[in-house]
């Protein structure tokens, strides 16, 4: 009797790769329609049932992991969850201790009803802060590639977490401008 294969483990393992926070793009999109022609489940209409089911399995974990892996954020969280790391939900008394002011700062600006004059220089402090959270996630994500343990990847949840923070910071003052 022969049988459909297993579901590759992880996102990683969908595409051929090896566990790595720097991956060509380019290389990823281009197995991403390779794959997703190979198994596009319109092929297995005429075949039996547990083919056809597979195929759209195949199909869902796909198109999941070409949307973690192409986003070097997302691909990050996933790795640490892979690697056994907790990233968790944010709360609200777990805030990185660099950004205490800053919240404080902008819950006391919001609380106030700030005109756009007070709010566009917030906002483009707060997507600095980002940017250079997105860089900070790119060199450690480098240097776990190239041989950094376990001690990167707790960095890099660090990082995360401050990341997830400026995002919501940027968030609350965009929906003040909107």
């Amino acid at each position: 009797m022969t049988g459909t294969p297993a579901l590759p483990a992880d996102y990683y393992a969908v595409f051929g790769l090896e566990r790595r926070l720097v991956l060509d793009e380019a290389a990823l999109q281009k197995t991403f329609y390779q794959l997703s022609r190979q198994f596009h489940p319109d092929r297995f209409a005429g075949r039996p049932p547990a083919e056809q089911t597979h195929a759209l399995d195949f199909t869902a974990l796909l198109n999941d992991g070409y949307r973690v892996l192409r986003d070097p954020v997302r691909r990050t969280e996933y790795l640490l969850k892979l690697e056994g790391f907790d990233i968790g939900e944010q709360r609200s008394n777990n805030v990185p201790p660099e950004l205490l002011e800053e919240v404080f700062e902008l819950n006391m600006m919001l609380e106030s009803a700030p005109d756009r004059d007070e709010l566009e220089p917030a906002r483009t402090k707060f997507l600095g802060m980002q940017a250079e959270a997105d860089r900070e996630i790119a060199a450690l994500g480098r240097q776990f590639d190239a041989g950094g343990g376990r001690d990167t990847l707790s960095s890099l949840r660090g990082v995360l977490n401050r990341r997830r923070y400026i995002q919501n910071l940027v968030r609350d003052v965009e929906k003040a401008l909107a």
